[in-house]
C-alpha cells in the first residue's frame, strides 16, 4: 500500500514542476499560462492521463519505482523578453524546483529522525516518505535535464547553441520520444540518471541530513 503514499508525493512534485514554468515565463512577460489556466498549484489542472493517471497506475500494478508527469505547461517564447535566454530560464526553473523540492525533503528527514516523541512506526513512515520525495524529486531533476525532446534539457542545449548547430541538433526533434522510450526499456535511462541521484543522496548522508 506504499502507492498511497507515494503518488501523491509524485502528483505533488510534477504540480509544483509545471507550475514553476508557468510562474517562470509569466514573470519574463508571457501570460499563456495564466490565460490557461494553469498558473495554479490546483493538481486538477495539471492532470495529464497518460503520465499522471495511467503510468503511475501502471507502476503500481507492476510493482516498479513509481514515476510520472503533468501536462506540460503553454508557453509562447516569443512573448518573453528576451525569447532565446528566457526560454532557456523557463526550462530551467522545473528541473530546479525538484531539486529544491528534494532538498527540503532532506531536511525534513533530518528533522524527524530527532524529533521526539514520535512513535517508531510513525518515524518509520515519515522517514521512508521523505527518503522517497527526495529521490523522486531527484530524479524528476535529473530526468527531465537530459537534452533529449520534449525534455528541458533539450530546450537548455537548444539555447546555448549556435544557429547551424542549433538547427542540426533539432533534427532528433520528431524522434525524441521514441528517444526516450528507447532509454527506458534498455535500462539505459537508469545507469544515466541514478549515478547522479547516488552522488547526490551520498553527499547529503555524508553532511548528516540522510544519517
Amino acid at each position: 500500500m506504499e502507492w498511497l503514499i507515494h503518488l501523491p508525493v509524485l502528483m505533488f512534485s510534477v504540480v509544483v514542476h509545471e507550475f514553476c514554468h508557468g510562474w517562470a515565463a509569466y514573470a519574463r512577460g508571457d501570460d499563456t499560462a495564466e490565460r490557461a489556466g494553469r498558473l495554479t498549484l490546483n493538481p486538477a489542472a495539471h492532470v495529464d492521463p497518460f503520465g499522471t493517471i495511467f503510468l503511475p497506475l501502471l507502476c503500481v500494478l507492476t510493482r516498479v519505482p513509481m514515476f510520472g508527469w503533468a501536462k506540460p505547461v503553454p508557453y509562447d517564447p516569443s512573448r518573453l523578453k528576451n525569447p532565446r535566454k528566457d526560454a532557456m530560464r523557463v526550462a530551467l526553473v522545473g528541473p530546479l524546483s525538484n531539486i529544491v523540492l528534494a532538498f527540503a525533503a532532506a531536511i525534513a528527514f533530518k528533522v524527524f529522525s530527532l524529533a521526539p516523541g514520535l512513535g517508531t512506526e510513525t518515524r518509520n513512515l515519515w522517514l521512508e516518505t521523505l527518503l522517497f520525495a527526495a529521490t523522486l524529486n531527484l530524479f524528476l531533476a535529473f530526468f527531465n535535464l537530459l537534452p533529449v525532446h520534449p525534455l528541458d534539457g533539450s530546450k537548455v542545449l537548444g539555447g546555448l547553441l549556435g544557429r547551424p548547430l542549433r538547427r542540426l541538433y533539432a533534427r532528433h526533434v520528431p524522434y525524441g520520444g521514441f528517444i526516450i522510450l528507447l532509454l527506458l526499456v534498455t535500462g539505459t535511462l537508469g545507469a544515466v540518471v541514478m549515478p547522479a541521484i547516488d552522488v547526490v543522496l551520498k553527499f547529503w548522508t555524508w553532511i548528516g541530513l540522510l544519517g
